[in-house]
């Protein structure tokens, strides 16, 4: 017990423009008489009907509820076969279908588009258009529409698509090992100085399959390394190029162990000055000069419309006047605004989300690089209370000096390119975020509105980098006890910023995670902590009602480390036996045996030692309470941990039982010391 690990992240399993579509009038959902209708044209002669059947598909697979509607049609097996279509812009549509299905569908439906042989038409697709590429003889090429590049537009769409697929099947991994697809995608990423759009979605599908891919990774030859150099190291400024070179940085992370030795620190190096670049950029100002540009750009192109329109009256003018000399003239009209035929243009709102996705990325990397190479998603899966155990037969119960986490192995290379990039610095900027003039600006526009949703993803992002960090980094490279008290403060601030806080359960995970691990190390390093008790009862009375078990734990462990902060000090009495209640109500009454363990070592911990410690827990009636709880806690585990939880868990919860045991004893001679 007691250690806290670090989370690793994968990358999700949507495509960055196949976000499943909220319908907030039920009435309103699309159930199977559409999708019947509309799967029925797709055999129809005509390209044109087929093709709008292949778009109102791929309309419908981003609404929820009709997914499974699809699915059960075999939409699928309907859909393949038109990736090869004779019609180009059927094959397009018919690729954009699948893409939203499987972007939304998640991991079930992506393993079913595979089991359905999916994979087959989509690499035969993608071999096809990477041929398209240098010949002007193939059937990619006849197209009359001039304006339009088909072969590009095509290889993007069914790039999404093995995207998807691979993020969630390591049967469509295998076969795009086996097919050679990394040759492909290869190549068009090649043209990243030409279509930023392809070379990113190709770069987000890279940074999935080299992913825990050691037979992909020895399909990497010198070349191939060239050709992710060359992009990552361009000149060419955007922020489309910015998010492409964090996810070709991230790719290259996942390659390292194939780099030369020699490389390796000019490697992470290079890496980190790219990460750091990024989130150097404040996002809310970003947001503030966009939306400006935007305003601007439209109201030039409406004051170009009005002149438009105005000539084309005065034309109207004389054309009625000649209709009064040429009665029988048929009068007609052109279209009044030119922009009308035409979708809107969101370049500015384009290029945000690039900057947004970026930072994201970048923080999730920072992670990853922080994390030891087998991390858990599981909180407990590693806890151990063994080497505490024997503080329990002393009748002294020395609370353990030790860190919280076990330190994590970074390399000398990370470690020195975090510190001279300033990652811990960058990261607690972004903690701040975001900024309120931009969130202001966001809410008052419909289509920047979900950007809101994407700066809250980065501040919980940069609150789980900071956990990170601080398990990795020690505190003079994090500013030394002055930088970890302000950090302290900042977060304690951070956590009351809003009134709703608790019902945010993602940012009350991160932001407890950061917390509860700076509380330790400051508590290790005899810190002075910032919190006030009424912030820390008010934290941790919201969290232990979330129902998120890691939000749980984290409170009740923070109040376990502060506990055992303030059981050395004078006069805090009313204050442990505050917590003290508070604990044991939890320890007795939550259902998860995860928390009760948990809690069980955050009494043992505070009430380890001390005089005001001693005095709270006669006062509460520690011991009787703990002897009423003691045989329900062996019982819960005997029938409820076979089928719940894992080997590892139990173990620890075994470890907590016995300790229960032994604290038991301890408590029932400073009873007897205590009581006249």
């Amino acid at each position: 017990m007691g250690k806290s690990k670090t989370k690793r992240f994968k990358r999700p399993p949507f495509s960055p423009t196949g976000e499943r579509e909220t319908v907030e009038n039920e009435e309103a959902i699309l159930g199977d008489s559409p999708a019947v209708e509309l799967l029925e044209k797709l055999q129809h002669p005509s390209a044109e009907v087929r093709e709008c059947a292949c778009a109102g598909l791929a309309r419908l697979a981003q609404q929820q509820p009709t997914i499974s509607a699809l699915t059960r049609r075999d939409a699928v097996r309907q859909l393949g076969p038109l990736l090869l279509d004779p019609s180009l812009a059927v094959r397009e549509t018919a690729a954009g279908a699948l893409r939203n299905l499987s972007a939304c569908g998640g991991f079930e439906v992506c393993d079913d588009m595979v089991t359905k042989d999916i994979m087959t038409p989509l690499v035969a697709l993608l071999k096809e258009c990477s041929a398209g590429l240098d010949s002007n003889e193939t059937s990619l090429k006849k197209n009359k529409d001039l304006n339009k590049n088909y072969i590009e537009d095509i290889a993007n769409e069914a790039v999404n698509v093995l995207w998807n697929i691979c993020e969630c099947s390591s049967r469509a991994v295998s076969i795009f090992n086996k097919e050679g697809c990394l040759e492909i995608v290869l190549k068009y990423l090649s043209r990243f100085s030409t279509n930023v759009d392809l070379a990113i979605s190709v770069a987000f599908c890279l940074q999935a399959v080299t992913e825990d891919n050691p037979e992909l990774l020895k399909s990497f030859s010198a070349p191939a390394l060239q050709v992710l150099e060359s992009a990552m190291f361009s000149p060419i400024s955007s922020m489309e190029y910015t998010l492409l070179k964090t996810l070709l940085a991230g790719t290259v992370w996942n390659l390292k162990d194939i780099l030369p030795s020699k490389s390796q620190a000019d490697t992470i190096n290079a890496l980190l000055k790219i990460f750091s670049d990024v989130l150097e950029v404040d996002i809310g100002e970003v947001v503030i000069q966009m939306k400006e540009a935007e305003t601007q750009r439209l109201n030039t192109a409406t004051e170009t419309e009005t002149e438009e329109a105005e000539e084309m009256n005065g034309d109207t003018l004389k054309e009625d006047d000649e209709m009064e000399e040429i009665p029988h003239k048929r009068k007609v009209r052109r279209k009044t605004f030119i922009s009308d035929l035409l979708p809107p243009n969101e370049k500015e709102l384009k290029q945000t989300v690039a900057l947004l996705t970026a930072q994201q990325i970048a923080l999730e990397i920072i992670v990853n690089m922080c994390c030891s190479e087998d991390p858990s998603d599981d909180e407990w899966d590693e806890f151990s209370s063994s080497d505490e155990s024997d503080a329990f037969m002393d009748n002294s119960f020395n609370e353990s000096n030790g860190q919280l986490m076990s330190p994590l192995c970074l390399s000398a290379e990370v470690h020195t390119a975090l510190t001279n990039y300033l990652i811990p610095k960058k990261i607690v900027e972004k903690i701040a975020f975001p900024n309120s003039v931009a969130i202001d600006i966001c809410s008052r526009n419909p289509t920047w509105k979900p950007l809101i949703r994407k700066m809250n993803t980065i501040q919980c992002r940069a609150l789980v980098c900071l956990h990170s960090i601080l398990s990795v980094l020690d505190i003079d490279c994090l500013g030394g006890a002055p930088a970890l008290q302000t950090l302290a403060q900042h977060l304690s601030q951070l956590a009351f910023s809003q009134p709703d806080f608790a019902k945010h359960t993602e940012f009350l995970e991160a932001i407890s995670s950061a917390l509860r691990t700076l509380l330790q190390i400051m508590a290790s390093k005899n810190i002075s902590q910032c919190m006030t008790p009424e912030q820390l009862m008010s934290l941790c009375e919201a969290g232990i009602h979330s129902s998120n078990i890691g939000v749980r734990v984290n409170v009740v462990s923070i109040l376990g480390i502060t506990g055992s902060v303030l059981s050395k000090e004078d006069g805090t009495l009313e204050t442990l036996k505050t917590i003290g209640r508070f604990l044991l109500e939890v320890a007795t009454k939550d259902s998860s045996l995860v928390v009760a363990g948990e809690t069980l070592d955050a009494i043992f911990d505070v009430f380890a030692d001390g005089k005001e410690a001693e005095k709270a827990a006669v006062e509460i009636k520690l011991l009787s309470a703990l002897k009423e709880f003691q045989p329900v806690f062996k019982t819960k585990i005997r029938k409820e941990g076979r089928g719940k939880y894992s080997t590892d868990q139990l173990c620890v919860l075994d470890n907590v039982k016995m300790n229960l045991r032994r604290f038991i004893a301890y408590q029932e001679t400073v009873e007897k010391r205590l009581t006249p």
